[in-house]
Order: C-alpha cells, then structure tokens, then sequence
C-alpha cells in the first residue's frame, strides 16, 4: 500500500468515525425523547486500487415496526377503555352512591319514608309538606340526573368534532412530512428527523383511530385506520383523506343521529357508517359516538321509563279517586298532564303538581285528593296510605326499558342503580387492562430503542477507532518528511 493509499484509508476512517460519534452523541442525548428512532451510521468497504478505506452509505434510522403497530393499537384501545370510564363514572356520580345523601335511590327512600310518617298523622300540616317536598326532590333528581346525561351527550358531541379536526391535521401533516422526506432520500440526505417528527405526529392521533402504518418507497408510509379504511396512501392518491362533522350546541334527549338531528361522520364527502362498530371505531372517536348515540341514549330510555312508572302510580287510575281521566297526578310533565305517546325526554320535564307544591298552601290534598274541592277529614289517611301502596304494588311497566315482569317501583330503582353501578365496573375492568397492555407495549417499544449503556460502549470503540487512524495519518506525515528530507 503507497503511502497516500495509506494517508486515504486513514481519512476515510477519521470521517466515519467522527460520523458516529455525532450519531452516538445524538442517540444519548434523545434516549428519553418520544418518537426518536435510533440512528446508525451505514458503511460499506471502499477497493480503491491497493488502498482500503470505507464510503459512508448513509444514516439509517431504526424502529421495530411490528412493536410499533401493536402500540399504536393499543393507544387507540387504551383511549376508547379510558372514554367510556369517564361516562360510566360520570353516570354514577349523578346517580349517587346507593344509600348516600343526595343519591336517588335516598330521595326515594325519603319520599317513602315521609309518606309512612304522614300516614301515621294526617291532621299534620308539617308531615304533608314534608311528603311534597320529598316527591319534588326525588322529581328533581330524575331531572338533574337527565339534564347530566345530556350533558355527557353534548360533551361527546364537542370532542367528535374536536378529534375529526385532529385526524385531518394530523393526516395533512404526514402527507407533508410524506413529500419531504421523499426529496430528502431522493436527495441522497438524512431524513431521520423528518422521520421522527412524522411518527409523532401519527402517534398524537393513535389514540383516536386504530392506526395502520405501511412503508412506502422513497421513505414514505401509508396510514389505514384499523378497519382497512384508507386514510393516506401516496401509492393511490396523493391527497389524504378528508373527514367532516358538524357539531351541535346542545345536545337533548329527542335527538338523535338517527333521526338526523345529530351529525354524523363523512370521508372524502360520503357518509360513513358513523358508530364503533363503522370504519373509524375502535379508539376515543367511537367510544365518543357510543357515549352520544348508545350508551347515552340507553341511560335516558332508562331514566325516561322510570319516570314515566312514577308518574303512571300516582296517576289517573291510581289512589287518588278525585282525579279525572285527564287531570294531571302528583308528578306531572311539567305542569300538564303526561302524554304516553311522548316518553322521551320524561325524566328531564318531570314536576311535582303544582297544587301541593312546597311553598304553598296545598299540601292538603295530598290527604284528601288532589281534585278535591276542599279539605275533608283531618284524621283520614286512605289516600296516603294508597300512595305509599302504589310504590309498593308490583305492577308491569308500560315501558320495556324496565322489562316485562311486575316489580314494585323501589325495586325498579334499585335495578337501575345497580345496572349503573355495574356499567362503571365493568369500565374499571376494561381500563385496567388496557392500560396495563399499552405499559407493556411501550416498555418493549423503549427497550427496543436507546441503550445509552450500548451507545457509551460503541463511543469507546469510536474512540479508539479515531485514535488509530489518526496515528495512521501520522506515521504517514513522518515518513513523508523523511522523505522530503532525503
């Protein structure tokens, strides 16, 4: 080997070294930073005459795409687990603890309990409002309880639109980073940051749509939602997918996606099947749509055919004889009369009567008949004991939300509470499990990424490596003094 043969080995050596200790140096200092893929440097042997050397071929950015996909999967299992443990929270919360103040089911055991007290003394003015304010605070309950699960209804309705803002972001941006990279490589240059930031971008919306990735030539990646619905793909079009969705401000117990006063969801301007079970379910988008259109809807069938048991037991027909086939009961559809063909929506407008309402000077005729043309015997509890009867009568429901069997209206309560209260567990359950899947997921997904322990130890080699050609190019320096010198 000449001497200059030697002195190009020698530089050669010193360029991809100095390579790597940037790379190595960079690989440490972003072991902990999300979305940063491990970078190496790609050499292959230089025979260039009878001298040696190496070509730097390139920086190749490592990932395990596998680990990756099944992450990002999880993400978006993780999030529809997490969404529906917030509802069922928020659902129970509203209902209350079983037994505790405030709850349903103790408004309901007050307004028993205030009946059996009046009963035992129904000259008393103060038992017979304390059995009004009883019944308007269970009739306030079921309101407020509504009221909240619309609530969550119109909440879920916001963050739909929200997340489809998101996905159409995100989708642009990669398609960007798709072109960029693409030149990049073209280019002969290093597109690992562009790499990195792509994966971020992805991984910021994983959570909302199973997600998908596929490499592409030049650096490039197609995204396809878990179903198989084409979100971006260079390879079939250049343009990303376009999603659309029109949020309301308020969100009430008549409407419904079905009946087209909720939005649903459009890709590229053609309706879509808009549910977990459609195209774009599976993360926190479908388990919104389950919230706003399923479980939000069951919740207020359920509350609306339990008002509508309460209303029906103390109704025409029932205790009170002085009641017309018309008139309004104790408990009416705020102020009137309850309409059988319009259930919906029940529970928000239940009202006590405003005839015995707290306050006033009424409560009389919850002794002698709400119809009543004036009081009548003090001492006559017939009609409070034939409400505190009409709680207890196991009667069927006119509503199959509560099923087909008679039960009495306490035990249609507790049902409810206890469906409730199963309804969250069963959401703890999924959440537990699913987070405790994607912890794993991205503990593997770390483990396959930086080893700053690794990358210390390849530093040391680079050391040497760099000290050894440098003496290389220095013997040659010396030898070719003498030379110049002879």
């Amino acid at each position: 080997m000449s001497l200059t043969g030697a002195l190009s080995n020698a530089l050669s050596g010193l360029t991809a070294n100095s390579r790597k200790a940037g790379l190595v140096s960079s690989n440490i200092s972003n072991a902990t930073t999300e979305s940063y893929g491990r970078r190496v440097l790609e050499l292959s042997p230089r025979s260039s005459g009878t001298s040696g050397g190496v070509w730097i071929d390139g920086v190749v950015r490592l990932e395990d795409a596998a680990v990756l996909s099944d992450r990002r999967l999880s993400d978006a299992q993780s999030g529809f687990a997490d969404s529906l443990q917030s509802y069922a929270t928020q659902v129970e919360t509203l209902f209350g603890a079983s037994g505790a103040a405030g709850s349903l089911t103790e408004r309901y055991a007050t307004f028993e309990n205030a009946l059996l007290t009046a009963s035992s003394d129904p000259a008393s003015t103060q038992r017979l409002d304390a059995v009004a304010l009883a019944a308007q605070d269970l009739a306030a309950k079921l309101t407020v309880i509504s009221a909240g699960v619309q609530s969550a209804r119109t909440e879920a309705d916001t963050a739909i639109a929200t997340q489809v803002e998101a996905l159409n972001s995100a989708l642009s941006r990669v398609d960007r980073l798709n072109v960029a990279i693409s030149d990049t490589v073209l280019r002969n240059g290093d597109a690992s940051s562009l790499m990195d930031e792509r994966q971020r971008v992805i991984d910021s919306v994983s959570g909302i749509v199973p997600l998908r990735s596929v490499q592409r030539d030049r650096g490039m990646v197609a995204l396809y939602a878990g179903s198989g619905t084409v979100l971006l793909d260079p390879d079939i079009n250049s343009a990303p997918a376009v999603l659309g969705f029109t949020p309301v401000a308020t969100v009430t117990s008549d409407m419904t996606q079905d009946n087209g006063l909720l939005s649903g969801i459009t890709l590229n301007g053609k309706a879509i099947r808009a549910s977990n079970a459609g195209p774009l379910g599976g993360g926190t988008l479908g388990a919104q749509l389950l919230i706003r259109d399923e479980a939000g809807v069951a919740t207020q069938v359920a509350l609306d055919a339990l008002a509508r048991d309460l209303i029906d037991r103390f109704g025409p027909g029932g205790p009170d004889a002085t009641l017309g086939a018309t008139d309004a009961g104790l408990f009416t559809d705020a102020g009137l009369a309850f309409d059988p063909g319009d259930e919906t929506g029940i529970a928000g407008r239940i009202r006590i009567n405003a005839l015995v309402a707290p306050g006033g000077a009424g409560s009389w005729r919850l002794r002698d008949g709400l119809g009543a043309a004036a009081t009548g015997a003090v001492g006559d509890a017939t009609l409070i004991n034939g409400y505190a009867d009409a709680l207890e009568a196991l009667r069927t429901p006119a509503s199959i939300a509560l099923g087909t069997g008679p039960k009495s209206f306490g035990q249609h309560v507790a049902d409810l509470q206890s469906q409730v209260a199963m309804s969250r567990v069963r959401a703890d359950s999924e959440q537990s499990f699913s987070r405790a899947q994607n912890t794993a997921l991205r503990e593997l997904e770390l483990s396959k990424g930086v080893d700053t322990d690794a990358e210390l130890q390849d530093l040391m080699l680079i050391e040497q490596h760099y000290a050894a050609n440098a003496r290389v190019m220095t013997v040659v320096d010396e030898l070719m003094q003498r030379l110049l010198n002879i």
